[in-house]
């Protein structure tokens, strides 16, 4: 079977600063890592991680209170993952009185900056995203009780009235051509809109990237990835609208052999977490049949 693999799957920029932060702080182990919630959306790569002490606390949405093991003789440190917090939870863990070490990705910072900076201008802020993703948790902290959340167009005809100075972000991870469908909606309400496209860089390629796997003749797509992660679940969604067949697997022990007997050429890609190990086993299993 010929297995055609995207350019772009794998870990994004903003997941390997994380993981190399949290790397860092442990030491080899010597230190004790509490990320809030997930680093990330991967259990095969948490598991790895937990070898070198990088433990999860908190909840996925980072809104739980967190139990540290006080009993503990190591030194233990905080990390914030990739998906980034609201100003409120930051004080929250620096007041634990551990060591605080920031992992957000730089993408998701400057998305917090935007909605920062426009709430204190007299902005109603709107959201393109998952309202119960911890990205967008997070940069509702930022909005001082200004931002709405929307997903879909139903959701803004839900909006109440903002006023004339609205200014509108996106998820980092959301379908850029939705992005735009939902803007060019709400521009046609409110005619003075700011629109920011802060869909990352990583996610925008990531999607073309798949496009170009059925333009190479791809007669089904596997994509791999926790099933959990936000970007993976996208990945599958945008592969199944080409009409393809779509596999949304975790690792290679997934596999049916029987399910690819009928297909020649097989596209595969992998959400932003999903570490390069499990990715190349995937390829070798397809390969094999």
């Amino acid at each position: 079977m010929k297995v055609i693999r995207a350019k772009s799957a794998g870990f994004c920029w903003g997941v390997e600063r994380a993981i190399q932060v949290a790397r860092e702080e442990s030491q080899g182990g010597r230190r004790t890592v509490y990320t809030d919630g997930p680093l990330i959306h991967n259990r095969q790569m948490m598991d790895a991680l937990g070898k070198d002490d990088i433990q999860e606390v908190g909840d996925y949405k980072s809104e739980e209170k967190i139990e540290i093991n006080d009993e503990s003789e190591k030194e233990s440190v905080v990390v914030v993952r990739a998906h980034g917090i609201s100003p409120q939870r930051r004080d929250y863990l620096k007041g634990l009185g551990l060591p605080f070490r920031d992992g957000t990705c730089p993408d998701v910072g400057i998305i917090a900056g935007k909605v920062k900076s426009h709430a204190e201008k007299g902005f109603s802020i709107v959201i393109f995203g998952d309202p119960k993703h911890p990205e967008v948790i997070g940069l509702m902290g930022y909005a001082n009780d200004k931002a709405h959340v929307i997903a879909n167009e139903s959701d803004i005809s839900k909006l109440p009235s903002l006023g004339e100075k609205v200014a509108m972000v996106s998820q980092s991870t959301m379908f850029t051509n939705e992005f735009k469908h939902l803007s060019n909606l709400l521009s046609a309400k409110y005619p003075g809109l700011l629109i920011f496209d802060t869909i990352c860089g990583a996610t925008k390629e990531r999607q073309s990237d798949l496009v170009d796997l059925v333009k190479e003749g791809a007669d089904a797509i596997v994509v791999i990835g926790g099933k959990h992660s936000a970007n993976t679940r996208k990945l599958a969604k945008l592969a199944a609208s080409y009409e393809r067949p779509t596999f949304h697997i975790e690792t290679a022990e997934d596999i049916e052999g029987a399910d690819f007997d009928n297909y020649d050429t097989v596209g595969v890609t992998a959400g932003a977490s999903t570490p390069e190990f499990i990715i190349r086993k995937v390829c070798e299993r397809l390969e094999s049949f």
